[in-house]
């Protein structure tokens, strides 16, 4: 079942459907930053070329989307990135958070990410560029990052209820495949992964989503003492074996604790 449909019996509100569909090929085009073709769209949108061409001059009419350079296709324009700022900039954690982050990142160099969890996907909500060097990652705010393979999503995973972590992992199991030779994708490996992320206090991204690409990790408490978010430092394999990971656990473990005493945990 996609996100845009209703559950089995239930109707969607009157005068939603037109809305939902269109919203459903934002969601699409979201995709595609270079655009989408009319017939792709409709194709993956499930509805007819006419029906999607009529959404889409809606909300062309309405600025959220354009012409792609590629004739007869489609692609978001900046106006979502505007509705994302401001959206972004009203979730009080952003404004706690942001100093600390910011300080890491001058004191590291380099790319700082933030995230809470949304559903069965970490979601990146701030991330600064690294001060030193010319590598930048492929993350941007408002990616959706898988749990089993980044250093973010397998924090939330290790500080989840037991019960939760097993329904994610049969719910997903079909996607729960080896993007690199470093993936994670048994078990019995990844219940052992999580147990030492919580006696040691960080994740490690191990090449393990892309090639070339290490990611560290720690928790970010609550007052109740969950973790509603992570923070972590990407950097190149190659830099990180040349400066050390202990160079960067101390700084990033830090920082998270800050941030965690500011929601008010006591650790």
């Amino acid at each position: 079942m996609s996100e845009m449909e209703n559950a089995p019996g239930q109707e969607p509100p009157a005068g939603s459907q037109s809305l939902l569909r269109g919203l459903q090929l934002v969601e699409i085009l979201s995709n595609f930053p270079n655009g989408c073709p009319l017939a792709k769209l409709s194709e993956l949108a499930g509805l007819n070329k006419s029906t999607t061409h009529r959404l889409l001059q809606g909300l062309e009419s309405a600025g959220y989307v354009t012409r792609a350079p590629s004739p007869g296709s489609y692609r978001l324009t900046t106006k979502f990135v505007a509705i994302g700022q401001k959206t972004l900039s009203s979730l009080n954690i952003i404004h706690v958070a942001a100093p600390h982050l910011e300080a890491l990142n001058l004191d590291v160099g380099e790319t700082i990410n933030f995230s809470t969890r949304e559903d069965d996907h970490a979601i990146m909500i701030y991330k600064l560029e690294p001060t030193v060097g010319m590598i930048r990652t492929r993350t941007y705010i408002g990616q959706h990052l898988p749990l089993f393979c980044s250093a973010m999503g397998k924090i939330f995973l290790a500080h989840d209820k037991p019960a939760n972590f097993e329904a994610y992992w049969q719910s997903h199991r079909s996607g729960i495949v080896k993007l690199t030779a470093n993936t994670i994708v048994d078990h019995a490996d990844m219940l052992h992964e999580l147990a030492a992320i919580r006696a040691d206090n960080y994740a490690l991204d191990r090449e393990e989503n892309e090639l070339g690409v290490s990611c560290v990790a720690a928790p970010v408490f609550d007052i109740q003492g969950r973790v509603p978010y992570a923070a972590s430092i990407s950097l190149s394999t190659a830099r990180l074996e040349k400066i050390g990971l202990a160079s960067l656990l101390g700084p990033l473990k830090e920082t998270a604790r800050r941030i965690s005493a500011e929601l008010g945990a006591q650790l």
